[in-house]
């Protein structure tokens, strides 16, 4: 008699289930792979002694051909959406190379309008976000070029306000809570440039604590990202202390084509006449005072210049601001070689007054920022390019056709230009490592025709005939111009386009504002200061300095000089 009756029916159910499951699951898994991983089988077994008993019965193995099956994830719709998004920007940008804007400029309207929706699904937000980010700064780029609407050939130049003209005659209150913080925080901070906690220092932290002034702040730490590895190292050569970037940041918030009120310029505000002290070329083509490396490297010099004639930082930053002459007089006048006793006597300007509390209160708020809530200022990437020695007048529009990067892009890496060329002996900065494809692209062009022709990188199904109508010229002129036996194209190549010369208009001197004069929307009463011994910076803005006798200054014993007890050792 068959043993275990119930025992056997139950391995016949199971069998059937399984034989019904793997006919659901059809190709996906090979039944010679799924049936050897069973250990029950609908035959009867043919030993029933009962010595096999219930522990007899094999256990069921786990079906690990279904477990270990890797199939790729599916993409989210979201991701999906991104790739759509940047292939639509390569054709988008095929045609504003090919001269069509409007329909470069639909390709990038749908390009944005697929991601715009999509930044809300929380899967990979910070991948995402970086790359919509790419995408939406390559299209800004773009749209500064040419697609916001036509701009004259020589437009003017524009220029970024100097944040500091907003505050520099103002005042602001003490919160008394802040002193006990602020004199533990100086104690502690480690810094090359002596700190000190006054009043006035204690006022603007109060003011860069509040929502403009934070706003303020923290726009110019994150563009010191920029160029703050090039400003470190520039300090460093010249022997400057590296708390020295904080000036840039109070003079520009690092916007190197800043120009203030008084026509100072650049990431440092240099006046026209210091600029050309130290080197900085204004011809009409390019203005230097608006490179930010040749710039530092003057301020630099000039700031060493200053402390080697009054023997103090506080001085120098207060000469640096303005000029060496009307701190001398003040210094005479009182004969305190110091800026805190010269500041309570009114014998310096009142924007000196505050320009140097304003660089200590930023630095002391940067070098504790987990004390003021900006520890998590992200610093924005550092500029990295190529310098090029540019041999004759050439169109940034050539240079963009070689490369294949928008014209704006290199207006941002070359805020020095006035006008759309880089003439001859100016040093190019391009995207870093396209030097070598620049040069060799300007090759094939003769150097008294890059100014006015263009280059094209060739792509698949496009013919001579194509690119003259494209960019109004004929074939005959092409093939001439490229050394073309023949009309075929290599996808790929780079071909010269032939123009008519077009007359470039004699450079102009630029037009800043003139100085001394009231620009309309500025604080009214506002003059130049007469010369000092040396050009000033930033001409004051004090009546009486400018009223003060032009005498032989002469130092005051150091006993007098508060200032001489902060003055670095060697």
């Amino acid at each position: 008699m068959r043993k275990f009756p119930v025992l056997h029916a139950a391995k016949a159910a199971v069998a059937t289930i399984v034989t019904a499951g793997l006919a659901v699951i059809g190709p996906t898994v090979a039944m010679a792979q799924l049936v050897p991983t069973l250990a029950l089988s609908a035959k009867p077994e043919a030993d029933d002694s009962p010595s096999r008993g219930i522990e007899a019965v094999p256990a069921i193995a786990p079906m690990a051909a279904l477990s270990q099956a890797v199939y790729p994830p599916k993409p989210s719709w979201k991701e999906e959406r991104l790739v759509q998004a940047e292939t639509l920007y390569l054709e988008g940008y095929k045609l504003y190379q090919a001269g069509d804007r409007v329909g470069a400029r639909k390709h990038f309207d749908d390009a944005l309008d697929l991601v715009l929706n999509a930044r809300s699904e929380p899967v990979n937000r910070s991948s995402f976000d970086k790359r919509f980010d790419e995408l939406v700064q390559k299209i800004y780029r773009i749209d500064v070029d040419t697609l916001q609407g036509e701009k004259p050939k020589e437009s003017e130049p524009s220029y970024d306000k100097a944040p500091i003209d907003d505050i520099l005659s103002l005042t602001f209150p003490v919160d008394p809570k802040l002193k006990p913080k602020v004199r533990e925080e100086v104690g502690a901070t480690v810094s090359q440039l002596p700190l000190e906690a006054s009043d006035a220092v204690l006022s603007f932290i109060n003011y860069f604590s509040g929502d403009r002034g934070r706003r303020t702040l923290i726009a110019g730490l994150r563009r010191a990202g920029r160029y703050k590895p090039m400003i470190s190292r520039i300090l460093d050569e010249e022997g400057i202390p590296q708390e020295f970037i904080f000036l840039a940041q109070a003079e520009s918030g690092f916007l190197p084509r800043a120009i203030s009120y008084m026509a100072a310029g650049g990431m440092w505000q240099f006046i026209r006449e210091t600029g050309a002290k130290y080197g900085l070329k204004n011809d009409g083509w390019v203005d230097e005072r608006f490179d930010p490396e040749m710039a530092t490297r003057a301020a630099a010099r000039h700031l060493r210049d200053l402390y080697h004639e009054f023997g103090d930082w506080y001085l120098a930053i207060a000469a640096y601001n303005c000029g060496q002459g009307n701190v001398d007089r003040a210094v005479a006048k009182t004969g305190y070689a110091d800026v805190w006793e010269l500041r309570s006597r009114g014998t310096l300007p009142l924007e000196t007054s505050n320009y140097v509390p304003i660089i200590l209160a930023m630095t002391i708020m940067a070098k504790n920022p987990q004390n003021y809530g900006i520890e998590t200022v992200i610093p924005e990437d550092p500029l990295l390019y190529d310098t090029v020695d540019n041999a004759s007048l050439t169109s940034l529009t050539l240079v963009s056709d070689i490369i294949g990067r928008p014209v704006s892009e290199l207006k941002e890496l070359n805020p020095a230009l006035l006008r759309d060329f880089a003439p001859p002996g100016y040093r190019l900065h391009i995207p870093r490592g396209s030097g070598q494809t620049l040069m060799a692209g300007l090759e094939m062009v003769p150097a008294e025709r890059r100014a006015s022709w263009r280059a094209h990188r060739a792509e698949t199904g496009e013919s001579l005939a194509l690119l003259a109508t494209r960019y109004r010229t004929n074939v005959a002129a092409l093939r001439a111009a490229n050394n073309m036996a023949e009309e075929e194209i290599n996808p790929g190549a780079l071909l010269v386009i032939p123009a008519a010369p077009q007359p470039v208009v004699t450079a102009r001197a630029a037009r800043t504002p003139v100085r001394g004069a009231v620009r309309p929307g500025t604080r009214p009463g506002v003059r130049s200061a007469v010369a000092s011994r040396q050009p000033a910076r930033r001409p004051a803005a004090s009546q009486a300095a400018a009223k003060a006798p032009q005498k032989q200054v002469r130092k005051p014993a150091a006993t007098v000089a508060r200032g001489a007890a902060r003055r670095p050792q060697g």
